[in-house]
């Protein structure tokens, strides 16, 4: 049977395709996401310390950086949807370990998997929403695949964590699991069949590591550095220089959640409309609404307002980095969409490994100042990597590898 022609699905089955994809990174970010808040339960039930516990949050994100991409290399001849399919239910598996076993190094071995999985669905998840839209929206179906990760952190993860404390961590873990099934059933049954496009490893890693991508990937870098550089310690933050406390963080942090749901689903039309400029926008938004922060951390309506710049614009740069990558990379584009989860998740550990130094040399607002220092190098880096261009004509003026084959095109 010939591969379905994804590039002239119907307007509402595209939708049917897209949203099944975002329930599926809803999913992987929850997995991903909850394991903080539930991190002294956790402890408790698997009789370690509070630092060993949290050795599971590092599990998931070194399996993330580093499976990842390692996992895409070595299925990147394989259909997308094979490939989703198969990483789901690695997903799925890993985290039924979770539920079933008290062993602390089993745990952290099926979080690795778990992160692995979710970086190998994360790049055929991408590639499947940017082939089966024409090329002037890929950046809006990009931003709706990703936007299940602002989503979840959102609304997941609070979720989850309540449930967790009423019914147990195992608890939550199991819902988790039962919604990754239900995504897999639901990928088998929505997602058409993309086959592979592009060469074999070797010539993917040439286009997918060239300079001009490294460039961007190390913008993506500093970008999440910056974020949770800030993130991490606003809690202490806001007690002890807003001075908010109980009930009022939970409402400035939803706030700030919100605001990433917003900007991630935005940040896909400033992609298609300039991709380039829209990340030199973004970046000096992002140091601009940590300075506010920093400066007038006092005034409880200012930090609002500063939180919900933060949101949205470092969220809404997310899709817009991813788009720029993929674009960069030509036609090393299937290998490049599993690399900016990775250095995110890079920039996330040292973001807030500095943030943690600060705060404990100096106060909370040090950890602020510090994302800003890392914004205030996106900004440059930004500037520097907007006169990149992509390789030729192969990704600027064309469909990508994956769609020219399911079209039947030679």
């Amino acid at each position: 049977m010939p591969a379905p022609d994804v590039n002239i699905l119907s307007p509402g089955r595209t939708w049917l395709v897209l949203v099944v994809l975002f329930l599926c990174t809803f999913v992987l970010g929850t997995a991903e996401l909850i394991v903080p808040g539930m991190l002294n339960l956790m402890a408790a039930d698997l009789h370690v310390s509070i630092p060993a516990a949290g050795m599971l949050v590092t599990a998931n994100a070194l399996g993330l950086a580093l499976g990842g991409p390692a996992l895409t290399a070595l299925t990147i001849k394989l259909p997308k949807r094979t490939i989703l399919t198969g990483a789901l239910a690695l997903f799925v598996m890993a985290n039924l370990v979770l539920v079933l076993t008290d062993d602390y190094s089993l745990f952290i071995v099926a979080r690795v998997l778990a992160g692995a999985a979710q970086g190998l669905s994360i790049a055929a998840a991408l590639e499947v929403g940017s082939s089966i839209v024409p090329r002037e929206r890929m950046g809006r179906a990009i931003s709706v695949v990703i936007s299940g990760f602002s989503v979840s952190a959102a609304l997941g993860v609070p979720l989850g964590t309540l449930a967790g404390q009423a019914l147990g961590w195992r608890g939550t873990f199991t819902a988790i699991v039962v919604l990754a099934a239900l995504a897999l059933v639901a990928i088998i049954g929505v997602v058409p069949q993309v086959p592979a496009g592009g060469g074999g490893v070797g010539s993917q890693a040439r286009h997918a590591f060239a300079p001009r991508v490294l460039a961007v990937l190390g913008f993506g870098f500093l970008l999440c550095a910056a974020v949770f550089a800030a993130l991490t310690y606003i809690v202490p933050f806001l007690e002890q220089v807003t001075g908010v406390s109980g009930t009022l963080i939970s409402l400035f942090l939803l706030a700030y959640g919100a605001a990433t749901a917003f900007g991630s689903f935005g940040g896909g039309r400033f992609a298609d409309n300039d991709a380039a400029r829209a990340l030199i926008i973004g970046s000096c938004a992002l140091a601009a609404s940590l300075l506010v922060l920093f400066l007038a951390g006092a005034v409880a309506a200012l930090v609002v307002l500063a939180l919900l710049a933060l949101g949205v614009f470092g969220m809404a740069m997310v899709p817009v980095m991813q788009y720029r990558v993929v674009t960069l990379a030509g036609p090393g584009a299937q290998l490049a969409q599993s690399l900016p989860a990775s250095f995110a998740n890079l920039g996330v550990a040292l973001g807030s490994t500095a943030g943690g130094v600060a705060i404990g040399a100096f106060s909370a607002g040090a950890a602020v100042l510090t994302g800003f220092g890392f914004a205030c190098a996106t900004v440059v880096v930004a500037w520097a990597t907007s006169f990149l261009k992509p390789p030729g004509r192969l990704v600027a003026e064309e469909p990508s590898a994956a769609a020219r084959a399911a079209c039947g095109e030679s």
